[in-house]
């Protein structure tokens, strides 16, 4: 795989409560220059980074409920209205962790889909396309759970499955990765995430099923 197809896997990505103004504008210029897929940041900074990445090919990304999954699910709606509005057109939420360990399935997948709903809203009155991705926080459950989390998220009609915040207790594997991918199958995507950090991580991730990968080093990785 060369640089070029490589890139094009990458959400190049910087969600530290210490991101600045000047690390978006150098994120979405190291994005555009290697032709990376998303740039992903905190919300604050969607309007900036929607408005550095116009007329590119880079899609603007944002998290949703994050690190923790926590807040009620109206919340995690209107953030997400709030970050399609201003020009996100990718969304990555969290799941309710708890409800998931606790075994309210129902629960959280009716969470997930409070925000597709408002991603879906949003598909219908732009014409736009609008990805979600659930962050299943893999370092949290076991297999059965990272199984039941992905089918939530499949039947919720996200688009996406992924790993990891990168704030849990760890990352990406590629036994979770292949796990995810087994359980949803070939036509939803999966998105490794959490400790990528060099080039053969990250194709090792590609080749257990990933389709996307999150990563703060991309530049590093390609390299």
């Amino acid at each position: 795989m060369n640089k070029q197809e490589l890139a094009a896997y990458i959400d190049h990505t910087a969600l530290k409560a210490t991101v600045t103004p000047n690390d978006v504008e150098r994120l979405c210029a190291e994005a555009k220059a290697n032709g990376f897929a998303a740039v992903c940041v905190n919300p604050v900074y969607v309007p900036l980074t929607a408005s550095l990445l116009a007329g590119s090919s880079v899609r603007t990304c944002t998290v949703i409920g994050f690190p923790l999954g926590a807040a009620a699910s109206s919340v995690k709606a209107f953030e997400a209205r709030q970050a399609l509005a201003d020009g996100a057109r990718e969304l990555d939420m969290v799941i309710n962790v708890g409800a998931a360990i606790n075994g309210d399935w129902q629960t959280v997948q009716e969470d997930i889909r409070a925000v597709v709903r408002a991603a879906r809203e949003t598909e219908a009155a732009t014409g736009e396309a609008v990805t979600v991705k659930v962050i299943i926080e893999t370092c949290y459950l076991e297999d059965r759970e990272k199984r039941r989390a992905c089918l939530a998220a499949r039947e919720a009609g996200a688009d996406f499955v992924k790993t990891s915040t990168g704030f849990g207790t760890g990352g990406a594997t590629e036994h979770d990765v292949a796990l995810m991918r087994e359980t949803v199958g070939p036509n939803m995507g999966v998105k490794a995430s959490g400790g990528i950090g060099d080039k053969q991580t990250a194709l090792a991730m590609l080749r257990a099923g990933a389709n996307r990968l999150g990563a703060s080093a991309g530049v590093k990785i390609l390299s």
